[in-house]
């Protein structure tokens, strides 16, 4: 692979999903169109493909789902504050900004500095290098009361379970009417990470410790806090190739649908 980007482990995936996202809106039918995406990963020198492989469509068809979840809420909270937990080089700001949105970019400190070479921080879009599961990025928000909307693509996998009740017990206790995105990955995925799964010959994936059935998502969510007001467990939906025949099936058929990764938005109380 060429290019030496300095990063490893769970901040390099960030080009994994930057190979996908690009190769995605690259394509004439694309689902999302990122320009931003394609002139990040045309600007830096690696081998993608050596490294993940051939491109698929499904990081591309999770940035649409959870941009289509944040455009309404932006349109009822004018100012308020987006946190975008792992952020990497996901470039959702670019594509969803309204002019009024405040956004906080959390990553650890070796994956902002790559962001910061291609995405610069600006007044309404503030890149803070600490990891997620320092709860010190809290106090970061600012006014709150405009409301917050807290997004993690890709990220809660890679921790320990505790730590993921921990985190989002932290969220939905702190802002009220917060509303949490992310994704999780079913079991059978989870116990392949960690016994060493290898993307390519050349790649091989960081464990990702937590996985959870679609199925008990929801009660999971409950028991951790009863500040969980509203739950919404959906599929990422049809992508491309076999994906996109077999995603409406799983979603049909409830025995199938614990097999594929979910998506999951969250609102606290008020």
């Amino acid at each position: 692979m060429s290019g030496d980007v300095g990063l490893s482990g769970i901040p390099l995936t960030m080009l994994w999903t930057l190979h996908n996202r690009a190769s995605e809106s690259l394509r004439a039918d694309a689902v999302l169109r990122d320009p931003e995406c394609v002139r990040i990963y045309e600007s830096i020198d690696f081998d993608y493909e050596a490294a993940f492989g051939t491109p698929d469509g499904t990081h591309a068809v999770r940035s649409l789902r959870f941009d289509e979840a944040l455009r309404p809420w932006l349109a009822a909270h004018p100012g308020g504050t987006v946190v975008e937990l792992a952020a990497g080089l996901e470039t959702q700001f670019q594509r969803c900004d309204d002019g009024k949105v405040r956004w906080l970019c959390v990553d650890v400190p070796e994956a902002i500095e790559i962001r910061e070479r291609y995405l610069p921080a600006t007044d309404r879009c503030r890149h803070l290098p600490v990891s997620a599961l320092d709860l010190s990025w809290l106090d970061h928000v600012e006014d709150p009361r405009r409301g917050v909307f807290v997004s993690a693509q890709g990220l809660f996998m890679y921790f320990e379970p505790d730590d993921v009740r921990r985190l989002c017990v932290a969220i939905v206790e702190r802002f009220p009417r917060v509303e949490l995105m992310f994704d999780t990955i079913p079991p059978w995925f989870s116990d392949k990470t960690m016994k060493g799964y290898r993307k390519t010959p050349a790649y091989t994936a960081p464990p990702m410790p937590w996985g959870v059935e679609r199925s008990r998502i929801e009660s999971q969510l409950r028991q951790w806090s009863p500040k969980f007001a509203d739950i919404r467990v959906s599929s990422y939906g049809p992508s491309r190739g076999v994906l996109a025949v077999l995603a409406p099936i799983f979603d049909r058929l409830p025995v199938l649908r614990d097999i594929p990764p979910s998506i999951v938005w969250a609102r606290a109380q008020g």
